[in-house]
């Protein structure tokens, strides 16, 4: 065996936690120091017996990180690792803040009212509106709508349960862009995400913009650096 293929991840399993987050963990705790791939993360997080795959696998592995205090790697904070790439290089836990709450069941029934039951995620003017039971035409797959803070984790972990306009409801896939956009480990905004995920017109402003900020600092650079423009 080669040494990249040493560093990678295997499924030894069988997985058969009763949770899609113990048989996440499972599998990370079988692979420590090792790169695990999305599509590994998926396969372990299927129900065992019905193979279905969860829509959320990607919230309850963030929940490894905030709720439990495994540290779990990205290619966020590891040069070395590609999107959909991830490592836990290590099983110490570290103290964590305040667990991820969720509404109460009474608050929850309130904020799916409020949101005539579809998912509230709304992008460029244009809401997802994906219900319970529907057929994510993008994703695929049937959807369940889950509990999402308005205001990140990370910045308010202490959100009323009972409080239905702290809260909303959105589908596995916009949970997953969610994430994609605001990283509840560093409390930062991914902005690549965001702008990877922005309209063409919407590019061409953030285009323009760094264009301008960009080339009036190389502009100020080039000044200083060139003392031919500075005669004494």
């Amino acid at each position: 065996m080669d040494d990249k293929e040493d560093r990678n991840a295997v499924v030894r399993g069988p997985y058969s936690g009763k949770s899609i987050s113990a048989r996440i963990e499972a599998f990370f705790l079988d692979n420590l120091g090792k790169i695990a791939t999305r599509e590994q993360i998926i396969e372990v997080a299927a129900d065992p017996i019905t193979r279905r795959v969860p829509e959320n696998w990607h919230q309850r592995l963030s929940e490894l990180r905030t709720d439990k205090g495994y540290t779990i790697l990205s290619w966020r904070n590891r040069g070395h690792l590609k999107q959909s790439e991830y490592m836990m290089p290590n099983a110490e836990r570290r103290q964590t803040s305040t667990p991820r709450k969720r509404p109460t069941a009474k608050t929850w029934k309130q904020v799916l009212s409020n949101y005539d039951n579809r998912c509230a995620w709304t992008e460029s003017g244009v809401r997802c509106s994906l219900k319970n039971g529907d057929i994510d035409p993008i994703g695929g797959g049937t959807v369940k709508l889950t509990p999402d803070h308005k205001t990140p984790h990370s910045l308010h972990p202490d959100v009323d349960p009972t409080d239905s306009t702290k809260w909303q409801p959105l589908c596995g896939r916009h949970q997953v862009m969610k994430k994609n956009y605001w990283d509840d480990d560093e409390g930062w905004l991914n902005v690549v995400a965001i702008v990877q995920a922005a309209s063409e017109e919407q590019k061409r402003e953030v285009y323009s913009f760094l264009k301008q900020y960009f080339g009036d600092r190389h502009a100020q650079e080039t000044e200083q650096e060139r003392p031919e423009l500075h005669p004494r």
